[in-house]
């Protein structure tokens, strides 16, 4: 399943949805996030992560580089989106097998409301890694 997309021109949207492994969607749906509610949108002049309720967005030319990752542990990374306590990066995973690292010039807020935590990078499983990361470059 590749980015699908909406319009065309400068206001054209690019939605990638996540793959989710079974094990990840039974515990993701009592938070609210579901196939339909977790995705990445690409426009001309931003990236929006959306995970069940939860929201990561920035400017597209924030995003320095891209790198695939994985696999992971189920314990570490199933539910909500974690927090790395390491660097502070953010990981919205939906399967253990693959993701893809998007990483920030300027850290962005995501993970609580107030905005005051800020991430210096987002893991994020969707289905289509390699044309997510050539969709940002």
């Amino acid at each position: 399943m590749t980015g699908r997309r909406f319009g065309m021109g400068p206001h054209s949207v690019e939605v990638f949805p996540f793959r989710f492994d079974r094990r990840y969607q039974l515990a993701g749906l009592p938070l609210g996030i579901t196939p339909r509610t977790a995705g990445v949108r690409i426009t001309e002049s931003e990236v929006v992560v959306v995970f069940g309720p939860w929201r990561l967005r920035t400017d597209r030319d924030n995003v320095t580089s891209t790198t695939i990752t994985g696999p992971y542990q189920v314990l570490k990374t199933i539910g909500p989106p974690h927090l790395s306590l390491a660097d502070r990066g953010l990981s919205c995973a939906t399967n253990p097998d693959e993701g893809l690292c998007l990483r920030f010039d300027r850290p962005v807020p995501g993970i609580e409301p107030t905005g005051l935590l800020r991430h210096p990078a987002v893991t994020v499983t969707v289905a289509d890694c390699s044309r997510l990361a050539a969709a940002l470059h």
